[in-house]
């Protein structure tokens, strides 16, 4: 699948079918994952496959009860490793969060061109999933997302234009001109 469609056609997805991942499809998404660009190449992320059906549902519980997430047949929590980072993005931060949001990304785009459906997940008791998963302490959990088939087609409806912000509002050239907040 083109980039550029698999960028438009993909959506959020909370109704998923049971259908299994192929392994073959499973390899591919880790090499989405494995592929992905961090800073200085530090790779500072650890991914957990998540397929035993009642840790979902623990997993959904933790994340504000967001059931939907247990009917995927796999949830992947993405973690990062702070001490492994670049420590100097912008001149004063750490690379974590933007490393393994990049690393997200990737898998998200890649289960397009398989057919399969993600949903960013950010809204999580991230001490509550460090339990449940025994990740250590120093390891913070960036984000997760289910995935799996999407239960109706419907996902794959072309982007609406109308929901997006105007060009005008998000791009500048030579210097900022943004909206004022």
């Amino acid at each position: 699948m083109d980039v550029m469609k698999a960028i438009n056609t993909r959506r959020s997805v909370r109704e998923y079918s049971g259908r299994d991942i192929p392994p073959d499809s499973m390899r591919r998404m880790r090499e989405a994952l494995r592929s992905a660009p961090s800073a200085c190449n530090y790779q500072p992320w650890h991914f957990i496959f998540v397929t035993e059906g009642e840790m979902r549902r623990r997993l959904a519980t933790a994340s504000n009860n967001q059931s939907f997430m247990a009917d995927a047949p796999m949830i992947v929590v993405c973690c990062g490793l702070p001490e492994q980072a670049y420590k100097s993005m912008g001149g004063y931060g750490n690379s974590v969060d933007i490393d393994v949001t990049i690393a997200l990304d990737h898998l998200m785009l890649a289960a397009v061109g398989e057919g399969l459906g993600t949903c960013w997940i950010g809204s999580f008791r991230e001490l509550e999933v460090k339990q449940l998963l025994g990740i250590p302490e120093d390891v913070k959990v960036v984000g997760m997302t289910p995935l799996g088939y999407p239960a109706s087609a419907d996902r794959n409806r072309p982007l609406d234009d109308n929901l997006r912000k105007p060009e005008s509002e998000i791009f500048s050239e030579q210097r900022y001109r943004g909206v004022a907040s």
